[in-house]
């Protein structure tokens, strides 16, 4: 009796053992096969297919997203290698480019790490509105939804009613992903350049006869347009400064240049700088009513930093640098150094 229920016992042991044995080998077989179909390149439609996820999307919804895009495979498979990895919740919100090579591991690593197929669009310092807009009209997979917008209507839309676009973009790289609107380009541009304008605003000199921010970002515009060597930033905007606070005309040749608009052929002439304007600051006194042009941070900085000095004039050397002078003498004789032997 005791001999037969041993042997019983060891069938029965024999007999879990075989079952637990059989049971790993195919967990690890499953496993194996597993590990081998995520680092498997997927089957896309095309060389590469976009992936838009929308915030709020859960891995399920992901999984069929991927799908709906162009990629062969089973979203019910790719949803359970979300969940299996830990890292389905960690998948975040954007737009992603796709490529042919790309596995199930190497996905769930670009969904979790947001790397999103981002584009990008600069702009230039001392571009007007019509070469920004020109800019983001050419600008790459950018959704157009201010193209036809008046200029009132997309400053009412930028929260900006009744102020003029001339200017108020800082002019900086942005980087947006595939079909953002450029609506998110121009609210960043315009945040940045608050940032900046408030920031060199704090660091003005006490000399200076700026009144506003306002004041400080249309002088920097005609410094940025003006400027033709770096080193030369504070003293134009000496100049200027010096010349608003003796009621001098500025008499600076891109305003006039700004205020003909399409109409200026690349020659300034005689008639334009006698044709009245609320640019021609020939003959009108004062800062103009808008800025000209985008400024960066070094022009709005020497707007309100300007070098000491009693200048009132400059004149170009014909090597980007300009020669400052205090008294009409001394500006006709560089005028004639530098101008007129060319």
């Amino acid at each position: 009796m005791a001999a037969t229920f041993h042997r019983r016992s060891r069938d029965v042991r024999r007999f879990f053992t075989t079952v637990f044995m059989l049971a790993l080998v195919a967990a690890l077989a499953a496993g194996a096969a597993a590990w081998w179909w995520v680092q498997q390149p997927l089957r896309l439609s095309a060389p590469s297919v976009d992936l838009s996820i929308e915030p709020g999307t859960l891995p399920r919804g992901v999984a069929q997203a991927v799908r709906d895009a162009g990629v062969d495979v089973d979203p019910r498979l790719l949803y359970a290698w979300f969940r299996l990895s830990g890292q389905g919740q960690r998948i975040k919100a954007g737009s992603y480019e796709l490529e042919r090579g790309i596995t199930p591991e190497r996905l769930l690593d670009k969904l979790a790490r947001g790397e999103e197929s981002l584009r990008a669009v600069t702009l230039v310092e001392g571009w007007n509105w019509r070469q920004v807009r020109a800019a983001l009209a050419k600008a790459d997979q950018l959704k157009q939804d201010t193209a036809t917008l008046p200029d009132a209507e997309l400053m009412k839309l930028l929260g900006r009613p009744g102020v003029t676009p001339e200017g108020r973009f800082f002019p900086d790289t942005y980087a947006y992903s595939k079909g953002s609107s450029d609506v998110k380009v121009l609210q960043r541009a315009l945040r940045a350049m608050d940032k900046r304008l408030a920031q060199a605003w704090d660091h003005r000199t006490p000399q200076s006869v700026l009144k506003t921010p306002e004041d400080a970002l249309i002088l920097a515009s005609i410094v940025e347009k003006e400027t033709g060597k770096a080193a030369d930033r504070t003293l134009i905007a000496a100049v200027f400064q010096n010349r608003l606070r003796i009621g001098m005309p500025l008499q600076t040749d891109p305003t006039v240049i700004y205020g003909l608009g399409e109409k200026f052929d690349g020659n300034l002439r005689k008639v334009d700088l006698q044709t009245d304007s609320p640019y021609n600051t020939y003959l009108r006194p004062g800062l103009p009513p808008t800025p000209i042009a985008m400024p960066g941070k070094a022009s709005l900085l020497a707007a309100v930093q300007p070098a000491d000095g009693k200048f009132l004039y400059f004149v170009a050397k014909g090597d980007g640098t300009s020669q400052f002078s205090e008294s009409l003498d001394q500006h006709n004789q560089a005028v004639n150094r530098y101008q007129r032997r060319r």
